[in-house]
């Protein structure tokens, strides 16, 4: 009955942020079709993923293929640095024991694997069958312009590579397409990057990776959903009554052969581990400095004040607003506001510590939740990545975007909970 009563404050979780959504924006006329298209497609897919025994072991079969690859990928970083690369409790065939848990070591490598992996998908054509799939159907169901489903749909599989599907109209885009493209690359991540993920949580969350992708594609849906209550369509799109047949994808220059796709597909999972590694070590480093600053302050019910802790306090309401337990509140929103300045990798590895401990810190509904909610580029770095990556591709509309991007962190956020809402009621206890 408990479990029925949390299930229910989820479900109304899910309207009130829409709420918050619509209130906190241009608060002028929704094109309904749109926000109730976007609302079906959310909670079909939420069932499908919870409930349906086929589409359950789909994601089974999803998950063990992924985490198989993943384990696969160990060789080579094993290869080049031994005992560092595996994970605890691993041993080398000569018998030498792992040192223990090395992020750099045992995640990074994993990020250019994958990299290599989705550039091969690129080249087989396989990546854009399924991107322009999608997009039909957000086209059909969402009632949304050409651009953007196809923008949206890219998003699933890649981050700041998706405006490259619609470069030629970036130009011409209302600012309406522009949020939702905007709100989507942030609440949903990028496949390159998912194994860092499933590598936080495969301990403590079975069937992980399968779920991650169910995340990302709940996502759309509801990242649409809200930057269509925040800002709402008052123009007529360019693309509205056709998806752009432009090339899809993070190169849209065709690669000449296998071996090339796979070394530059490589190439750029290196620039992608080496920006993750400088992005984590620039803002723990800066979050330590202003924490130094706020230590001075007095104490708070017997706590001394970090910007962590401030961000926890921010999004309390949201905690409840999920479905988490009484007694899991405040933990949960501390995860949920330190994802802002640690990013979501950081939260992931939190929770994943906090799940794993002697008595684990949430239900598994609870934690199911979280981690659809947490399931996002939802932090200020992406921020300045995505505005910056679109200001590149159209210099014209430059303080335009970076105006709309911070709309977007919010929208973003908002999109990520309504995430965390469906899998808050409809996730397994």
């Amino acid at each position: 009955m408990e479990d029925l009563t949390y299930r229910g404050v989820a479900l109304a979780g899910f309207f009130m942020i829409s709420l918050i959504a619509w209130a906190t924006g241009s608060r002028t006329s929704i094109n309904k079709k749109t926000i109730g298209g976007s609302i079906l497609l959310a909670w079909i897919i939420g069932v499908l993923t919870f409930w349906l025994p086929w589409t359950r072991n789909a994601l089974a079969w999803t998950n063990d293929v992924l985490i198989a690859t993943l384990q696969a990928s160990q060789k080579g970083s094993i290869f080049l640095f031994g005992p560092l690369a595996m994970g605890p409790g691993q041993t080398l065939a000569d018998g030498t024991p792992s040192i223990g848990f090395v992020l750099a070591m045992q995640v990074l490598p994993s990020v250019i694997f994958f990299s290599a992996v989705v550039s091969i998908l690129y080249y087989l054509g396989i990546m854009q069958a399924c991107v322009n799939g999608f997009a039909r159907v957000f086209h059909k169901l969402m009632a949304l312009s050409g651009a953007e489903s196809l923008s949206a749909a890219a998003n699933i599989f890649v981050g700041i590579e998706s405006g490259l599907a619609i470069r030629p109209y970036l130009d011409r885009m209302s600012r309406s397409e522009l949020l939702t493209m905007i709100t989507c690359m942030m609440a949903t991540v990028a496949s390159t990057v998912m194994a860092v993920y499933v590598i936080a949580l495969q301990g403590v969350f079975p069937q992980i990776a399968g779920h991650l992708i169910s995340a990302s594609i709940i996502s759309i849906p509801c990242a649409v959903l809200i930057s269509k209550l925040s800002l709402p369509e008052t123009t007529i799109p360019e693309t509205l009554g056709s998806i752009p047949t432009e090339p899809t994808g993070e190169n849209p220059e065709k690669q000449s052969n296998l071996m090339v796709a796979l070394i530059n597909g490589g190439a750029q999972g290196v620039k992608l581990a080496v920006g993750i590694a400088t992005l984590l070590i620039v803002i723990l480093g800066m979050e330590a400095v202003i924490d130094l600053a706020l230590i001075q302050l007095p104490d708070i019910a017997g706590e001394s004040v970090s910007i962590t802790r401030v961000l926890g306090w921010l999004t309390w309401p949201f905690a409840v607003l999920i479905g988490l337990k009484p007694d899991e509140w405040q933990v949960g929103a501390q995860i949920l506001g330190s994802r802002f300045i640690e990013t979501e990798v950081t939260a992931y590895f939190q929770l994943a510590a906090l799940q794993s401990a002697g008595t684990p810190a949430f239900s598994f509904r609870s934690l199911t939740s979280l981690t659809y909610a947490l399931c996002g580029f939802v932090h200020i770095a992406s921020l300045g990545i995505f505005v910056g990556g679109l200001a590149a591709l159209v210099p014209s509309r430059a303080k335009e975007i970076s105006l709309l991007g911070i709309r977007g962190l919010w929208t973003a956020f908002l999109a990520t909970l309504l995430t965390g809402c469906i899998a808050g009621v409809l996730a397994q206890a």
